[in-house]
């Protein structure tokens, strides 16, 4: 316990210098259970789509619940634990400057009696942020999240310059995330951010229902104007943007996910036409969505 308050490591960096590199990018769905204590060598974002999970660190106990994710740093002592069933995950282990060497996942877990300093990755800062580390737990907006499951499409498949890709988009994750320290409410709406934050899961849970602008806004008993306006603000996306984005999210996780045919997965999703569901789906993911469902399964 003595090394503790050495981690996580740190280096003040510019943000050009900053270049981070994907070592594991992941769903998974688990059972309640507690998770062995232990180290890492380099960092985790552990997102929970669904149910909650919970973390053990630095002396407290950090409840993770849906829509939220934990920041696990470099050598810092945790333990994890699913605390609803069938808690939907999503993790990805990173560092901010490609200085840890990875061949397996067990490169990214330290085995104590073997442990090797030298493999700590240092965590990037900058001003005027804080460094991450000083936030157990954070609630990422819509954006952050699809750029997270963008990285898991990426490392998964490996398409020819993912590596690329994968930097790209983990910097605008770790962007996004830095910026939730200036976020602030917009003045007088505490009450109807927390009414929007309630419509967007409900929109995550029944993404074919018909979210137009109108509806939302008598929905939530406020004008079309001031609506789309903290929509934005507590999502990142306009209403329709994000509509379609979690329309796409749910429809790319029935084609890894299920055997239904496109036509069905189109319906479930809000498009009752195949060929429409066809060209928005290309259109947001560069191929159709039966090319998308062969990858993902050869993959």
């Amino acid at each position: 316990m003595t090394e503790e308050p050495l981690y996580p490591l740190r280096r003040t960096a510019a943000f050009r210098e900053w270049s981070p590199s994907i070592h594991y990018a992941k769903y998974q769905v688990l059972q309640p259970a507690a998770l062995e204590w232990r180290r890492l060598y380099d960092y985790e974002l552990l997102y929970v789509y669904e149910g909650e999970a919970a973390t053990e660190m630095n002396g407290r106990r950090h409840a993770v619940r849906t829509g939220q994710l934990v920041f696990l740093p470099a050598g810092v002592r945790h333990r994890n634990a699913v605390v609803a069933p069938n808690t939907r995950l999503l993790g990805i282990h990173f560092d901010f400057f490609d200085e840890l060497a990875v061949l397996s996942d067990a490169d990214l877990v330290v085995n104590e009696e073997t442990a090797d300093a030298a493999k700590f990755c240092r965590e990037a800062h900058a001003e005027p942020f804080a460094p991450l580390s000083a936030f157990a737990v954070l609630t990422p907006p819509p954006a952050c999240v699809g750029l997270m499951e963008a990285i898991v499409e990426e490392f998964s498949a490996r398409p020819l310059g993912y590596e690329l890709a994968c930097k790209s988009l983990m910097l605008g994750v770790l962007s996004r995330l830095l910026r939730l320290q200036y976020a602030e409410p917009l003045s007088g709406a505490t009450i109807h951010v927390a009414r929007i934050r309630e419509l967007i899961a409900e929109i995550e849970r029944r993404p074919a229902e018909r979210w137009s602008n109108p509806q939302l806004a008598e929905r939530l008993a406020m004008n079309e104007d001031h609506m789309a306006k903290l929509f934005k603000g507590v999502a990142g996306q306009a209403p329709g943007e994000f509509v379609r984005a979690a329309r796409h999210r749910e429809a790319r996780r029935l084609l890894r996910e299920s055997d239904l045919t496109a036509e069905r997965i189109g319906e479930l999703v809000g498009y009752a036409d195949l060929h429409y569901f066809s060209r928005v789906f290309r259109k947001l993911e560069g191929v159709s969505p039966r090319a998308y469902r062969k990858l993902s399964r050869v993959l």
